[in-house]
Formats: structure tokens, sequence, C-alpha cells
């Protein structure tokens, strides 16, 4: 769900917010991630010697069963890098319609790279059609741009896309010879939701980009993972958007602490999720689809006139969420519990009463 036009509005000092749904981009650093931060060693990243940047690139590598990677300041950043690394100007990258690299990254590839996009659809879960691969990919013929990247997601607005699903489309872009990008920025909720490792996900994924600020918790930064000779591109790229890092270890231990202990946890926000929509579901003016959470988002519907008078009711209340004229989401994550849940459904029926 693109975040396009939800920034608006009065800001509230962090001390005056109870619980904050708009993404799971707000976290904040626990107190042991600041622990780790505050004693990290340091080193200039562009000369290569900050020993945690390494470490975290190391390991996201090996997570994903890639040779290298390459560590970034955001998600953005990290599909920017990848794109411009796969593609060179007039070709084309195929895609979802509501994907992230297509809607909510300002044309990047297009602007700075002079790359196209071939928006196709997807279904209610998020994922594409094989078939329409087959009929985006273009011919070799001199009127069209050349069809070279094929750009997946996972998960979707909080749908898990399963590893047969990913296999079957990265394959059949392959069998075009199109090279094949992840954007993983939860791609660890799906790895949980699924129970499987997170490298089984994305074996046949060229590259992977992998955020580490969202459900993971960590302030800031994404990891771009793939072949020496893809991150070797993104290196050049990432310094070309002014992406080059000095000391960064701060950054990285963060990160290194998200993947050592932030995992496992995410199973929580997905069960606070269900709870959050199996009590919005009791709410006779809220329409949700419990069956159809399967991580850490909730979609609710209700009449406009609520829909436009929900947020700034519920901020003086202490509770942050995006306006949506037709459907709100609303996102779960580690600084939302269980009790912060509970309080948000009686804040609710106290605004519909």
């Amino acid at each position: 769900m693109s975040n396009a036009g939800t920034y608006a509005g009065a800001t509230m000092a962090t001390g005056d917010v109870l619980v904050d749904f708009r993404s799971d981009t707000v976290t904040r650093p626990t107190a042991a991630m600041r622990a780790v931060m505050a004693k990290a060693d340091v080193g200039d990243d562009v000369y290569g010697d900050d020993p945690n940047v390494n470490d975290l690139q190391d390991k996201v590598a090996a997570l994903m069963g890639k040779e290298a990677a390459l560590f970034v300041t955001s998600g953005t950043q990290s599909n920017l890098c990848a794109m411009l690394a796969h593609c060179q100007r007039g070709q084309e990258i195929l895609t979802g319609e509501n994907y992230h690299v297509f809607i909510d990254e300002a044309g990047g590839a297009s602007v700075l790279g002079g790359i196209m996009m071939a928006p196709m659809p997807t279904n209610e879960t998020g994922a594409l059609n094989g078939d329409d691969i087959d009929r985006t990919v273009k011919p070799d013929d001199p009127h069209c741009p050349i069809s070279s990247l094929l750009c997946l997601e996972n998960t979707v607005s909080g749908n898990v896309q399963s590893v047969d699903v990913i296999d079957a489309l990265a394959l059949r872009g392959k069998a075009h010879g199109l090279a094949v990008h992840l954007d993983g920025a939860r791609l660890m909720n799906a790895a949980v939701k699924l129970g499987v490792p997170v490298g089984d996900i994305v074996k046949h994924a060229d590259s992977i980009s992998l955020c580490l600020s969202k459900g993971l918790g960590a302030p800031v930064g994404s990891v771009l993972a793939g072949s020496k000779e893809v991150i070797s591109r993104a290196y050049r790229v990432r310094k070309l958007v002014g992406g080059g890092l000095r000391q960064a270890g701060l950054l990285a231990a963060a990160g290194l602490y998200a993947l050592d202990h932030h995992v496992d946890r995410l199973a929580d926000d997905h069960a606070n999720a269900l709870r959050l929509a199996e009590q919005l579901a009791t709410i006779p003016q809220i329409a949700v689809d419990v069956d159809a959470v399967q991580t850490n988002m909730v979609f609710m519907t209700m009449a406009h006139d609520a829909a436009a008078s929900l947020p700034a009711y519920l901020q003086n209340k202490g509770i942050l969420i995006n306006g949506h004229p037709s459907r709100i989401r609303l996102v779960t994550h580690l600084d939302v519990s269980a009790e912060k849940i509970d309080q948000f459904v009686t804040e609710l029926r106290g605004f519909f009463a």
C-alpha cells in the first residue's frame, strides 16, 4: 500500500505518543540495541575498514546464500542500486503494478537510470502471474525497450509470497533471460511466517534488498545482497547517488543486533496483528478481513466521514494512524504490545459511540 499523501498533519512529541500504527518504520532502538551502538568499533566504510559494516555485509550475504552484500541507507537506495546495477539506459524492468519499486520510489530508476517500468497486474495476495511475464517481455525489436530485469516483492502489503510462488516467477523470468531482483523489505516477516530459512525463498534471485529499519527495529539501513559482480556495480551506484558511508559501524552494529535478536520475535508482531484484526471485527462500523492477516499488517475500512475524522480524534488520544479515504493500514511492530492494541480498540469504540 502506498504511503503517498499520508505525511501531512501535526507532529507529536515522542513522549506524547501512546502507540503508533502508521508503519513498522517508526520503531525506536531498544535499550540493548543502543548499548551495542554506543560501544561499537568504527572505521571508514568507504575505505572498507569499518568492522561492523563488514560483518553485517558478510552476515546478510551468508543468510541469503549469496557471494556479497552492501550496506546502504534505505530500502529505496538498495532497490535503486540494484536496478541500476542490473540495467542500462533504454532497458526495461518488469514488476507489479503496486510494488514499491514502481509506486513509492519517486521513479528513481527512470529518472536517474533512463530505465522504463513495465507494471503488471497482481492478484489479491500481491502475486504476479507467470503468463503475464511471458506477455510483457518485449520482442527483439528496435521499436521496443530491452526487457532486462524482473522485480519481485515479499511481503506485499503484509501478504507472504510462498517459496513456490517466488521460485516459479523467478524461473519464468530467467527463461526469458531476465535477471531477478527481490525487494525483501520485510523478507524476514515472510521467512518467519513460512518457517523456512530466508535463503530458501531467494535462491533464484540475483539480488535481494533486506530492510533493517522496519520490523527488525534498527534505526537506519538496508542491505543489498547478490553476486560479487552485481554488488561491485551497486557499490559504484551507491557512490553515484551520494550514498558513501564513513563511520557507519554505529548503524551496522544496530543491524547486527537486529538480525541476532529481533527476527524470531517478528512472530509476536504477527500474533498482535491477528489479535487486532479479531477485535476490530467486533466493531459494527468497521470492516476487516481477519483471514487475510498473514504478518504484521491489518487493513480496515469504514464510512468515508468516519475515516476522514478518525486520525485527528485518535491523535488527541496519543494514537497515530495514517489517514486514507477507503482503506486504513495498521502496522504492528516491536513498540506495539498486546496491551496497547487493547487500548487502541477501546478508543475506537469510544469514537463510534
